[in-house]
C-alpha cells in the first residue's frame, strides 16, 4: 500500500507513468480517487486534505519542487499526468520526433496563440501563467483560446509545468493565489533528453510504451492506448 509521498514516488518510478488526477481514463492511475476505499482498507492517502505527505493533490507540485526525475503536466487526454525521466524520451520520440515548433508553425500545425505562449516561456526561461499573459499581451477575452493553446503545448511536449510562483503587486507584495509556472521541456530535462529520443523511432517507442501500459492494465483498449501515447 502507498502510505505517503515517498511511497508514491517509489512506485511511480517502477511504473514509469500515470494519470495524475485520480481517474485512470481507461489506462492507469497509480492513485485512483477511490484509493482509500478499496477492499475496505482505510488508507492514510486521501485526496484534498492539504496534508503534503498523504494528499495526492499536493504531490503534483512536490515532485516538481523536490525531484529531478519526474515530470508532471497536462500530458494525457488533455489532463494531468506523470512521466518519469526513464520513460519521457519514448513519449518525446512519439510526439516530437525531429519536429521543431517553428517548423510546425510554418506547416500550420501550431496556432498563433501557441507560438506566442511558447516564445514568452522560451525567452523568459521560467514563467508563471500570469506573467505569460502579461508578457504575451493576452487579454481577458483571450482566456479560452489561451487555456487551449497552453494545454496543447504541454500535450505536444514543447512546454511543461515546473512549479508555482506568487503574484506580486507594484510594491513587490505577495497577493492572491499562486500561479503555475512553465518552462520548455528542454529546459526542464536538459538537451540530452532530445538527443536520447532522437535515437528512438516513433514506431519503436510507441510499441515499448504499449507493452508497459498492458502490463499496468491488461484490460486497456487499443483506441485509448493510442490516444494516451500519441497525445
Amino acid at each position: 500500500m502507498i502510505k505517503n509521498f515517498s511511497d508514491f514516488c517509489t512506485e511511480l518510478l517502477k511504473c514509469g507513468f500515470s494519470m495524475g488526477g485520480g481517474s485512470s481514463k481507461g489506462i492507469f492511475a497509480l492513485i485512483p480517487y477511490s484509493w482509500d476505499q478499496q477492499d475496505g482498507i482505510d488508507s492514510p492517502v486521501k485526496w484534498h486534505t492539504g496534508d503534503p505527505e498523504t494528499d495526492p493533490w499536493e504531490w503534483r507540485i512536490r515532485v516538481l519542487d523536490e525531484r529531478s526525475d519526474i515530470a508532471y503536466s497536462k500530458l494525457f487526454f488533455n489532463s494531468s499526468g506523470y512521466i518519469t525521466r526513464e520513460w519521457y524520451p519514448y513519449f518525446y520520440a512519439v510526439r516530437r520526433g525531429g519536429k521543431t515548433l517553428d517548423g510546425e508553425y510554418a506547416d500550420g500545425n501550431i496556432s498563433v496563440f501557441e507560438k506566442r505562449i511558447y516564445s514568452v516561456i522560451r525567452d523568459a526561461g521560467y514563467a508563471p501563467v500570469h506573467e505569460i499573459k502579461r508578457l504575451g499581451g493576452f487579454s481577458k477575452e483571450d482566456k479560452s483560446r489561451f487555456d487551449r493553446a497552453l494545454t496543447s503545448l504541454q500535450m505536444k511536449m514543447y512546454v511543461t509545468m515546473c512549479g508555482k510562483a506568487q503574484k506580486l503587486n507594484r510594491f513587490g507584495e505577495v497577493y492572491g493565489w499562486s500561479s503555475t509556472a512553465f518552462c520548455t521541456v528542454e529546459s526542464f530535462w536538459g538537451n540530452e533528453l532530445a538527443a536520447e529520443a532522437s535515437g528512438i523511432s516513433s514506431e519503436a517507442a510507441e510499441e515499448i510504451i504499449r507493452k508497459q501500459i498492458l502490463l499496468l492494465n491488461p484490460a486497456a483498449e487499443e483506441k485509448n492506448i493510442r490516444r494516451f501515447i500519441r497525445g
